[in-house]
C-alpha cells in the first residue's frame, strides 16, 4: 500500500499539477495534510483534489478534519491517535479509519476501538521531525507483533530504505517529501509500487 501525504509548501510547481501526476500512478491513497489551512480553504482544496482522486480511482483521506470530511462527503479519515479516542464514537459515515501511532498501547488501543488501519512512525530521521529521534525498524516490528490490522510506517521513507519496511511485514507506506519534490512524480511513484508489493485493498472512493 502506497500512500502519498501531501505537503503544498514542499511544492514548487503547481500543486494540482503534481497531485494529478501522483495519482495517474494510482497509489493507494492520498491524504490531503495541509495543516496550515483555515477551513474554508482547505475545504476548497479538497474539493479539487477529491475530483482528480475520483478521476484516477484512488481513495482520498481528509486530514483530522472531520467536519470537513462530513461536509464534503469524503468516506475516508486520518486522525492522530488523540483526535480518534475523542471522536471513535461519532465515526459511523466513515469507510475507512488511519489512525496515526506513536506507541505499542495506542496501537492496541486504536485496533480495539475499530482503526481500519495504523500510521506508525516516525520509522526514520526526516526533516518533518527535526530534533525527535527516529523510532526505527525495532519500533515498527514491535508494533506489527501487538495488532491484528495493517500497519503503514511513515517517516524518512526513501527507496534505499524501502526493502527494509517491506522486510518487518508491514503493508505499506506513507511517503509525503520525495513525492513533492521529485521531478517526475509519477515515474517516482511506480518505482515505489513496483518496490514494494502491495497487500492491503479496499474498494476505492
Amino acid at each position: 500500500m502506497i500512500i502519498a501525504v501531501t505537503n503544498r509548501l514542499l511544492c514548487k510547481d503547481n500543486f494540482l499539477e503534481r497531485i494529478e501526476k501522483i495519482c495517474k500512478a494510482q497509489p493507494e491513497a492520498v491524504i490531503l495534510r495541509e495543516k496550515d489551512l483555515i477551513e474554508k480553504n482547505y475545504e476548497t482544496l479538497a474539493v479539487d483534489i477529491k475530483e482528480i482522486c475520483r478521476k484516477y480511482n484512488v481513495n482520498l483521506f481528509i486530514n483530522s478534519r472531520i467536519n470537513s470530511a462530513e461536509k464534503l462527503d469524503i468516506k475516508n479519515i486520518q486522525l492522530p491517535f488523540s483526535d480518534f479516542i475523542e471522536n471513535r464514537n461519532n465515526l459511523e459515515s466513515f469507510n475507512m479509519i488511519a489512525v496515526s501511532i506513536h506507541s505499542k498501547n495506542e496501537a492496541v488501543r486504536a485496533e480495539e476501538y475499530g482503526a481500519s488501519f495504523l500510521i506508525a512512525g516516525h520509522i526514520f530521521e526526516t526533516d518533518c521531525k527535526k530534533n525527535i529521534p527516529a523510532r526505527g525498524i525495532k519500533f515498527l516490528s514491535e508494533i506489527l507483533n501487538s495488532v491484528n490490522i495493517p500497519v503503514i510506517a511513515i517517516g524518512g521513507i526513501n527507496l534505499s530504505n524501502i526493502k527494509k519496511i517491506k522486510q518487518t511485514g508491514a503493508k505499506g507506506i506513507c511517503v509525503m517529501s520525495e513525492f513533492m519534490t521529485c521531478h517526475k512524480p509519477q515515474d517516482v511513484v511506480l518505482e515505489y509500487k513496483k518496490l514494494f508489493v502491495t497487500f492491503y485493498h479496499e474498494s476505492k472512493k
